[in-house]
């Protein structure tokens, strides 16, 4: 029988990414959130422990609090947040380039290879990693492209497992085609956290709720999202 370990982080990908586990018929699911003393932390725990329940799948939290300390992005720091416009959406390089957080799918990766291999050593079963990268075209993180996964595969097959399986189901798709799958697996988006800024709900204005907003829109699906703050030129499916 497989197992899967989710990395997920309560947001629209990585939630989809664990309904789309739960339809492949694994044996154990274990949906695996990292804590970086993240602005929205405590949010994003809420949406993986529900999104845990409803697919009866495993929770499991790391905290890694120094990363939050060494990171420079305004997921974790202090700093001015700027407004975004629909016109702003062209290009993301710049803005996103704020909200990189210095190697953390890098980060993220090792300790689930190291939890995956320790479970291994346990009970002698292997678990799939899966990953909710979508295309990243547009944004330019060099930490969730395929090139980076294939070698985060090559490093994990050093381990006493013999390797691990890493699967990004939607490497290859954009925030409207992951959103129309997640509809059609009934997933419930009000428990699915984007905004890095807010932690209790979110802003509607930075980067994150823009383009969730314009993932919606696209998909030509209602958005669900309680805004703090709705855009000016905010488009509606």
């Amino acid at each position: 029988m497989k197992n899967a370990i989710v990395l997920c982080s309560g947001g629209i990908d990585s939630v989809t990414t664990a309904y789309r586990a739960r339809n492949e018929k694994y044996n154990r699911i274990i949906l695996l959130f990292f804590n970086y003393k993240q602005k929205s932390a405590d949010k994003e725990r809420k949406c993986v422990i529900v999104t845990a329940r409803d697919i009866k799948a495993d929770f499991r939290e790391i905290k890694l609090p120094e990363l939050g300390i060494l990171s420079t992005s305004l997921i974790n720091k202090q700093g001015k947040i700027k407004k975004m416009r629909l016109k702003d959406l062209k290009d993301t390089r710049e803005e996103g380039n704020k909200w990189y957080v210095p190697f953390r799918n890098a980060i993220f990766l090792s300790y689930a290879i190291a939890f995956a291999e320790s479970l291994y050593i346990k009970e002698k079963e292997k678990y799939d990693l899966l990953l909710g990268f979508k295309s990243n075209a547009g944004e330019g993180y060099p930490d969730t492209s395929s090139e980076f996964v294939k070698k985060f595969e090559e490093i994990g097959s050093f381990s006493k497992a013999g390797g691990f399986k890493i699967i990004t189901p939607f490497i290859d798709k954009e925030k409207e085609d992951i959103i129309a799958i997640g509809q059609k697996l009934g997933i419930d988006f009000k428990n699915t956290m984007s905004c890095y800024r807010g932690n209790k709900e979110h802003c509607g204005i930075c980067l994150a709720c823009r383009l969730r907003q314009e993932g919606f829109y696209w998909a030509n699906i209602k958005d669900p999202t309680n805004y703090k703050e709705i855009a000016k030129d905010l488009r509606s499916a």
